[in-house]
Protein backbone atom coordinates (compact mmCIF):
# COMPACT_ATOMS: atom_id res chain seq x y z
CA UNK A 1 0.00 0.00 0.00
CA UNK A 2 1.11 3.78 -0.30
CA UNK A 3 0.49 6.60 1.68
CA UNK A 4 1.40 10.76 1.78
CA UNK A 5 1.56 12.37 4.98
CA UNK A 6 1.45 15.84 5.27
CA UNK A 7 3.60 18.37 7.54
CA UNK A 8 4.00 21.67 8.58
CA UNK A 9 0.39 23.43 8.92
CA UNK A 10 0.00 25.60 11.63
CA UNK A 11 -1.18 28.54 12.84
CA UNK A 12 0.43 31.85 11.51
CA UNK A 13 0.31 35.88 10.79
CA UNK A 14 -0.92 37.46 7.76
CA UNK A 15 2.65 38.20 6.03
CA UNK A 16 3.77 34.94 7.49
CA UNK A 17 5.47 31.81 5.93
CA UNK A 18 5.27 27.91 5.99
CA UNK A 19 6.43 25.46 4.59
CA UNK A 20 4.24 22.25 3.96
CA UNK A 21 6.18 18.42 3.27
CA UNK A 22 4.91 15.62 2.03
CA UNK A 23 6.07 12.15 2.42
CA UNK A 24 4.90 9.29 0.36
CA UNK A 25 5.99 5.53 1.38
CA UNK A 26 4.96 2.27 1.07
CA UNK A 27 5.47 0.18 -2.64
CA UNK A 28 6.11 3.03 -5.13
CA UNK A 29 7.95 2.22 -8.20
CA UNK A 30 7.54 5.41 -9.96
CA UNK A 31 5.71 8.83 -8.75
CA UNK A 32 4.06 11.06 -11.86
CA UNK A 33 2.84 14.23 -11.26
CA UNK A 34 2.34 15.57 -7.52
CA UNK A 35 0.18 18.15 -6.46
CA UNK A 36 -0.84 20.44 -3.37
CA UNK A 37 -4.58 20.95 -2.94
CA UNK A 38 -6.59 22.92 -0.62
CA UNK A 39 -10.22 23.16 1.00
CA UNK A 40 -11.75 26.42 2.83
CA UNK A 41 -14.64 25.90 4.96
CA UNK A 42 -17.86 26.04 2.52
CA UNK A 43 -15.72 25.76 -0.70
CA UNK A 44 -14.94 23.29 -3.21
CA UNK A 45 -11.39 22.10 -2.83
CA UNK A 46 -8.88 23.82 -5.65
CA UNK A 47 -5.73 22.61 -7.08
CA UNK A 48 -3.13 25.02 -5.81
CA UNK A 49 0.04 23.70 -7.68
CA UNK A 50 1.74 20.41 -9.22
CA UNK A 51 4.90 19.49 -10.46
CA UNK A 52 5.72 16.52 -12.81
CA UNK A 53 8.32 14.00 -12.18
CA UNK A 54 10.61 16.34 -14.52
CA UNK A 55 10.21 19.57 -12.42
CA UNK A 56 7.45 21.19 -14.66
CA UNK A 57 5.29 23.54 -12.37
CA UNK A 58 1.91 24.79 -12.37
CA UNK A 59 0.23 27.34 -9.93
CA UNK A 60 -3.00 28.48 -9.13
CA UNK A 61 -3.58 32.32 -10.02
CA UNK A 62 -4.26 33.38 -6.58
CA UNK A 63 -0.98 32.09 -5.12
CA UNK A 64 1.55 32.14 -8.41
CA UNK A 65 4.61 34.68 -6.87
CA UNK A 66 4.16 33.65 -3.37
CA UNK A 67 3.96 30.24 -2.99
CA UNK A 68 6.75 27.57 -4.70
CA UNK A 69 6.28 23.65 -5.28
CA UNK A 70 9.33 21.98 -5.20
CA UNK A 71 9.92 17.49 -4.61
CA UNK A 72 13.06 15.25 -3.98
CA UNK A 73 12.34 12.46 -6.09
CA UNK A 74 14.84 10.73 -4.07
CA UNK A 75 12.64 10.92 -0.88
CA UNK A 76 9.61 10.66 -2.39
CA UNK A 77 8.58 14.11 -1.18
CA UNK A 78 6.79 17.04 -2.38
CA UNK A 79 7.32 20.40 -0.65
CA UNK A 80 5.06 23.90 -0.66
CA UNK A 81 7.26 27.09 0.09
CA UNK A 82 4.35 29.75 1.60
CA UNK A 83 5.34 32.90 1.77
CA UNK A 84 3.41 36.39 2.29
CA UNK A 85 0.07 34.27 3.76
CA UNK A 86 -2.92 35.89 3.43
CA UNK A 87 -6.30 35.28 5.14
CA UNK A 88 -7.73 33.60 2.07
CA UNK A 89 -4.86 30.65 2.43
CA UNK A 90 -6.83 29.19 5.17
CA UNK A 91 -7.51 26.17 4.63
CA UNK A 92 -6.93 22.24 4.95
CA UNK A 93 -4.02 21.31 2.48
CA UNK A 94 -3.73 17.94 1.34
CA UNK A 95 -1.27 16.31 -1.55
CA UNK A 96 -2.18 13.96 -4.29
CA UNK A 97 0.42 12.09 -6.41
CA UNK A 98 0.55 9.78 -9.47
CA UNK A 99 1.68 6.21 -8.26
CA UNK A 100 2.87 3.46 -9.92
CA UNK A 101 3.14 0.93 -7.52
CA UNK A 102 4.99 -2.12 -9.50
CA UNK A 103 6.80 -2.17 -12.81
CA UNK A 104 3.78 -3.38 -15.49
CA UNK A 105 0.71 -2.13 -12.86
CA UNK A 106 -1.31 0.78 -13.80
CA UNK A 107 -1.35 4.42 -12.53
CA UNK A 108 -3.50 5.30 -9.45
CA UNK A 109 -3.85 8.61 -7.63
CA UNK A 110 -3.69 8.97 -3.74
CA UNK A 111 -4.35 11.12 -1.17
CA UNK A 112 -2.79 12.54 1.75
CA UNK A 113 -4.78 13.41 5.10
CA UNK A 114 -4.57 17.12 4.72
CA UNK A 115 -2.54 19.61 7.64
CA UNK A 116 -4.50 23.00 8.73
CA UNK A 117 -3.29 26.31 7.39
CA UNK A 118 -5.02 29.31 9.44
CA UNK A 119 -3.87 32.36 8.60
CA UNK A 120 -4.40 35.35 10.89
CA UNK A 121 -5.40 39.11 9.94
Amino acid sequence: QVQLVESGGGLVQAGGSLRLSCAASGSIFKIYTMDWYRQAPGKQRELVASITSFGTTNYAESVRGRFTISRDNAKNTVYLQMNSLKPYDTGVYLCSAQIVQTFGSGLDNYWGQGTQVTVSS
